[in-house]
């Protein structure tokens, strides 16, 4: 018998001893080979026990299109035999899934080591680096433990509603709108992400574009395309916006950065903001031109539950 990280052991108990058949999700290997014993989360329990499987045992392997390198993993309609000889899937280029960047992006997000995050969501550690390193499809307890332990639901690792805007949820029952200082606003402005910039363009009209931003020295930059929408802040007074909505919970913060925005024309600032830069440009092409935001204004507000 032969496992990997994800798969179900199933117990399959002889009618006769009137017994519920049981299963559980493997979450611990003690082999590299995968074979017993395995350290099992029982789904009618939700606690983990060592197992050695006997003879009434069976493994079910996950269904998936790909495995890392060398792995090898019989098929499903062979999964009673899981002693049987395995047969190798083939692989591509391997990398994290869907849920497995977004359960990673999460967890860096928190400050969270995988082991300070696995023991918060009762799962072994090898299991959740499996989880953001390859194509996996993690049960809806392994989720819904997931999602308690980065502060987020299973609809958001699941990426559910990507395509709608954030905010659709019920307001709160009592809610509570606080100012947030300047210091709590550079905090959240961090060193870098998305935020939008209000910006009166060359047509005359208001427009309000996102763009990937950066914190240097107080200052706010991103870079744009020369003749772009994003361009017409060069040498102008605009406000920039950034906020985070937590949908499951319906709380938030928005920071708003008002003052004048000039291009950085010195070769040598240019080459620096390049080089530190976390990110290029998502909307992609080549985009040189840096432009930056000294805040005359820094204001933000938050709104959470009057009794937290």
């Amino acid at each position: 018998m032969r496992a990997h990280l994800g798969d179900q052991l199933v117990i399959e108990t002889p009618a006769a001893t009137g017994a519920a058949r049981r299963d559980g999700e493997i979450v611990g290997l003690h082999h590299d080979d995968g074979t017993p014993p395995y350290d099992v989360r029982w789904s009618d329990t939700d606690q983990v026990t060592l197992v050695f499987p006997g003879p009434d045992a069976r493994v079910r392997h996950l269904e998936r299109a790909q495995r890392a390198p060398g792995r090898e993993v019989p098929p499903e309609a062979d999964a009673t035999q899981a002693d049987a000889t395995q047969a190798v899937i083939p692989t591509g280029t391997v990398g994290p899934g869907d849920i497995g960047r977004r359960v990673a992006a999460l967890r860096r997000r928190r400050g969270l080591d995988r082991a300070e995050a696995a023991h918060r969501a009762r799962m072994a550690p090898d299991y959740l680096a499996y989880l953001e390193e390859q194509p996996a499809d993690p049960s809806m307890s392994a989720l819904i433990r997931l999602a308690a332990a980065l502060g987020t639901s299973v609809a958001a690792l699941r990426g559910g509603g990507m395509e709608l805007p954030p905010g659709q949820g019920r307001a709160l029952l009592r809610p509570l709108l606080r100012d947030l200082d300047a210091d709590e606003c550079r905090a959240l402005l961090s060193t870098h992400g998305v935020g939008r910039i209000a910006v009166t363009s060359a047509d005359g009209r208001p427009a309000v574009v996102p763009v990937n931003y950066e914190v240097v020295h107080d200052a706010i930059v991103f870079r744009t395309a020369p003749h772009s929408v994003a361009a017409s802040a060069a040498e102008t007074e605009v406000a920039f916006e950034v906020d985070h909505v937590d949908e499951a919970l319906s709380r938030g913060w928005s920071v708003l950065a008002v003052g004048p925005a000039s291009v950085v024309t010195d070769p040598e600032a240019v080459r620096g903001l390049a080089l530190r830069a976390h990110s290029t440009p998502w909307a992609g092409g080549v985009r040189e031109m840096w432009i930056s935001i000294r805040p005359t204004s820094l204001t933000g507000r938050r709104i959470t539950a009057a009794d937290q």
